[in-house]
């Protein structure tokens, strides 16, 4: 547990980079005085890096090992996490906002390959699903660190606060997390399964007797492993060709799946809700609390999937969430469009108000128990042992690139019509249901060495 949980800090370094933004935006926006899409770009450039990152972050992972790379990307974060404290100008911030999605798209596929090759199956559901609750974790931590330096600094973002001003520090404390992740992966084994890899099986059953604690088979597990990989070069890019459309099937799956994470638009809420709830009238310090609040619930239905995963299995949580996060999002697009101007600035008149926020909140809590955890998880598991690295690689840099058009896209779609947009994310949310049913296969208690 404790070193999946170790590895999985690069998860919470995802979430707490990806969340930050949210209190920060309006600050940058007032300080730059830049509009709605050069504040987009800004936000979501960090997600052009990560598709960078998770792109290259399979192949680095293979070269140099699963634990030194982690260290790479925790260096690469920390230096990032400075720069965006103390930015010239908006095009600085930019460069060093994407030199951190750099760093978080590489951990956001060490950890779930790592772990997904350290846990025993009975258990790799749950470990797998720390990579998640870091990720939740990261997002809760960062609300709450911006909700208490916006108080510090008098409920104004661009109030000076020791020196700089509150939405710098808010990025700057990101180096604390990442000093963090850099320590962790110096102290945890190496994977069993890339020291096989590498010509080192001695190494590897010594992880091996650690990690699952069966010391009379592990001869056998070993031979298992080389047996899998025997006859197979270093995995890159190009093992993923297939007939396809250029690639294998399952790496096709793979895409698609991290796509429709990503394009029900989970990440508008993380990185601008506190805009999105002050556009409907709520004062800046209330969308804060707010937006920590819905952070607590995306934790809680992370613990209903991390008990769930391995009993009930993974697809059907993935369709069960698809199914409530379909009725949800259409409920909020509902609400939203009673949108009216009063008094000068846009408010929602009750009960739409209301309904709006539960609608916001239940959303938050059906991807959480289900798509937030499951899909980490299937792709930590769904690859063969040849491929995984570089599969995961591919499969979350497609994750980071819809993250990147949902995100660059939403405020302009948000100022044309909020009440369309989200009608758009619940037909994605109904699709996921419909791919689910159709492609997903169940991996629960399978073996990694059984995928093919």
């Amino acid at each position: 547990m404790f070193i999946a949980a170790s590895a999985a800090v690069g998860g919470f370094l995802f979430g707490y980079d990806s969340s930050v933004i949210n209190g920060a935006v309006v600050g940058i926006q007032n300080h730059f005085q830049v509009g709605s899409v050069e504040i987009g770009f800004v936000v979501a450039v960090a997600l052009l890096g990560s598709v960078v990152g998770a792109w290259f972050g399979g192949g680095f992972a293979d070269r140099w090992g699963r634990t030194r790379t982690m260290q790479i990307a925790a260096i690469v974060f920390a230096v990032s996490s400075i720069g965006q404290m103390l930015p010239f100008a908006v095009w600085d911030l930019t460069m060093w906002r994407a030199l951190a999605g750099v760093g978080i798209g590489m951990a956001s596929v060490l950890g779930p390959a790592y772990i997904a090759e350290v846990a025993p199956p009975a258990y790799r559901g749950r470990l797998g699903s720390f990579q998640q609750l870091a990720i939740v974790l990261g997002i809760a931590m960062s609300q709450l660190v911006n909700y208490v330096i916006a108080r510090l600094a008098g409920g104004d973002v661009n109030n000076h606060l020791w020196g700089l001003q509150a939405w710098q520090w808010m990025l700057g404390a990101c180096v604390v997390p990442a000093l963090a992740y850099l320590w962790l992966a110096s102290v945890i084994p190496e994977s069993p399964r890339y020291l096989v890899m590498a010509g080192e099986p001695r190494r590897a059953k010594e992880v091996l007797a650690q990690v699952e604690g069966d010391e009379g088979d592990l001869d056998e597990r070993v031979r298992e492993i080389q047996h899998v990989l025997r006859t197979e070069h270093r995995p890159t890019i190009k093992d993923l060709r297939g007939r396809a459309l250029g690639l294998l099937p399952i790496v096709w799956i793979g895409i698609i799946l991290s796509v429709f994470q990503q394009f029900v638009g989970i990440n508008v809420i993380f990185y601008y809700s506190s805009v999105l709830w002050q556009s409907v009238g709520i004062n800046q310090a209330d969308s804060l609390l707010i937006s920590f609040s819905s952070s607590i619930i995306n934790i809680v239905g992370t613990f209903i999937a991390i008990a769930l995963v391995d009993r009930i299995g993974r697809k059907p949580l993935l369709l069960l969430g698809s199914a409530g996060m379909a009725v949800s999002l259409a409920t909020a697009a509902w609400a939203f469009s009673f949108a009216r101007p009063i008094e000068g600035t846009m408010a929602l008149p009750n009960p739409q108000g209301a309904i709006a926020l539960i609608a916001a909140n239940l959303f938050v809590l059906f991807f959480a128990l289900s798509w937030g955890v499951v899909v980490w998880v299937l792709l930590g598991e769904m690859f063969p042992n040849r491929i995984r690295a570089a599969a995961l690689g591919v499969a979350a840099a497609a994750q980071w690139l819809a993250n990147w058009v949902i995100t660059v896209t939403f405020p302009a779609m948000s100022e044309w019509n909020l009440s369309l947009t989200y009608a758009m994310y619940a037909a994605f949310a109904v699709l996921s249901f419909l791919f689910v049913t159709r492609w997903i296969k169940e991996t629960k208690g399978r073996r990694l060495e059984e995928m093919g």
